[in-house]
């Protein structure tokens, strides 16, 4: 990737000389479009310097399947409790699961993983602290388990409500 980014970089300065010395000429332009065209990377994606990149476990992939289709809802909670959940799991595939990562859609959700794998039938737990001091009104916290399954990305979620302290002073 890096090496292509430089090929662009001097076909551009190639292509903005030539062209500086001989204004009109077509063909130089013609060819630094073409340059460009084929230093572009073959995977879209890769081009796209916004998406987050995953990292894709390497090995046999597996299935997993959450109880409680992966959402939590604590209902109504004051502002400033802790509310904790264990989101149970099963390894439906037929290889070993293994949870390479855990991580909360912020620091107010912290996730607890399993690091043993997981064998295929059996059950595995995720545990997850959600703090809502400052976390007023309808929350739905999110967290991102990877893992080596296809997609190598599951996520669970807490819902519901947190209340504005009544003890808190108000300005």
């Amino acid at each position: 990737m890096l090496k292509q980014i430089f090929s662009l970089v001097a076909v551009f300065a190639l292509a903005f000389t030539v062209s500086s010395c001989q204004q009109g000429n077509d063909d130089v332009r013609a060819a630094a479009a073409e340059a460009v065209e084929t230093v572009t990377p073959a995977n879209p994606a890769a081009a796209q310097p916004n998406q987050p990149n995953v990292a894709v476990p390497a090995g046999p992939i597996t299935t997993m399947a959450f109880q409680e289709n992966g959402t939590f809802d604590f209902g109504t909670v004051t502002e400033g409790e802790i509310v904790s959940h264990t989101f149970k799991f099963t390894n439906t595939g037929s290889e070993p699961l293994i949870i390479s990562d855990a991580k909360g859609s912020c620091g107010c959700t912290v996730p607890s993983k399993p690091t043993a794998p997981i064998a295929p039938g059996e059950e595995g737990e995720i545990t997850v602290q959600f703090n809502s001091k400052n976390k007023k009104g309808a929350r739905n916290q999110k967290v991102t388990v990877t893992a080596n399954t296809n997609p190598a990305q599951t996520f669970i979620y807490l819902t519901g409500t947190v209340n504005p302290d009544p003890a808190a002073v108000t300005q």
